[in-house]
């Protein structure tokens, strides 16, 4: 135990001893609060649970069609940043 403490010391330094204890203090402080939290979250929601069939799906917000509009915007996007990717490749290899 003390050849234990003596490598700790001889690792980290006595002026960072404290400092990493009152780090490590506060980080399980913030842990266990967490994990109470998490606890008490997880039994409420329990209590205030709805029966499975009287639950409602969300609809969804946007039509179909305007999804497709988007992705293919996004895919028009990503073809001109690929060829200006090539494009500015192109130089650098003819430069080697």
């Amino acid at each position: 135990m003390i050849i234990l403490v003596l490598l700790v010391v001889l690792l980290f330094g006595a002026k960072r001893l404290p400092d990493a204890a009152r780090s490590i203090g506060k980080s399980m402080k913030i842990f266990k609060a967490e994990t109470k939290d998490l606890a008490g979250d997880k039994s409420a929601s329990h209590e205030d649970a709805e029966p499975a069939e009287t639950k409602q799906i969300p609809a969804t917000p946007a039509p179909a069609a305007a999804t497709d509009q988007q992705v293919a915007d996004l895919q028009r996007q990503l073809d001109e940043l690929k060829k200006q990717q090539a494009a500015a490749d192109q130089p650098q290899k003819n430069a080697s």
